[in-house]
């Protein structure tokens, strides 16, 4: 009789937690997604449960893939993405009953940096392509030391490394087969990135520009060698003279609901957007 009370207690107990969690999970919203949007999506996420202590929103990083798998696979509520979903992500949604609704959010000049003692400031589209694909290999090719230059790029399951390879290496053109360098050191997060530019002299990366600082030097890009050369600059994104801007996204499972439209307005608010641009990011609406 005590083992069968004791085993009812345990039971009872089990079943108060199940559902003390699940009432919990009502106010809770999982974010996975971009490494370029992390620290927007985490601040965003400590000023809204600040608004709302009630509500519980979780970030995590692993790229704008990983975070699209995640929305796919209904793991996830919000996907943050650096890059628009692609077709064959779209199909796969849709085969498991999920409507990928996209979000502009920000926008974003995408950093190419060296190290500060690097001589080279600046670069032209075509300069970067040949760097990135091994065809330029030495910094004295560019005015710079004699030097092999060390490829830095975020891993392949990243937006920023998608959108660089079509925009830079690729120029848009659906026919380009142009890659990455074998040679290139594939690196898990835009930290990474920054923190090996700011050690080794020969480096060069590239990364969303709200994680430039003074431990690495951004180069100005110039379209060709007979255009304005420019640098990653809040302005220069909003007025659209730097020539590696993209957006950034939300993405829900169709039209938001509940929490997450709770939580994806925020982000559009003028308090959100003042968030954008103190994560050195730039506002869709002012």
């Amino acid at each position: 009789m005590v083992n069968l009370r004791r085993f009812l207690y345990i039971l009872l107990g089990i079943v108060f937690l199940a559902s003390i969690m699940a009432a919990s999970s009502k106010n809770s919203i999982q974010i996975k997604g971009s490494d370029t949007m992390v620290n927007l999506g985490q601040a965003w996420a400590e000023k809204y449960m600040e608004k709302n202590p009630g509500d519980f929103i979780a970030v995590t990083g692993g790229g704008s893939g990983t975070g699209l798998s995640s929305l796919i696979s209904a793991t996830c509520d919000i996907t943050m993405s650096s890059r628009n979903i692609k077709d064959k992500e779209i199909a796969l949604a849709k085969q498991k009953g999920v409507n990928p609704n996209e979000i502009i959010v920000a926008l974003d000049g995408l950093a190419v940096v060296v190290n500060p003692s690097n001589p080279v400031s600046k670069l032209t589209l075509d300069q970067l392509a040949g760097i990135f694909t091994g065809r330029i290999s030495n910094w004295r090719d560019l005015g710079g030391k004699d030097e092999k230059i060390v490829l830095l790029s975020r891993e392949v399951n990243s937006g920023t490394h998608v959108y660089f390879k079509e925009h830079v290496l690729r120029k848009l053109d659906p026919n380009s087969k142009e890659e990455f360098s074998p040679g290139a050191l594939m690196l898990s997060s835009s930290q990474a990135i920054a923190d090996e530019v700011a050690g080794n002299s020969s480096a060069i990366g590239y990364y969303g520009m709200g994680y430039i600082s003074a431990k690495q030097k951004p180069v100005a890009i110039a379209k060709d060698e007979a255009s304005e050369y420019v640098e990653p600059a809040i302005e220069n994104v909003i007025n659209n003279k730097y020539p590696i801007s993209r957006p950034l996204f939300l993405y829900t499972n169709g039209l938001p609901q509940g929490l997450i439209k709770k939580f994806v307005d925020f982000t559009l608010s003028e308090e959100g957007q003042k968030i954008v641009l103190a994560t050195d990011f730039v506002p869709v609406k002012k």
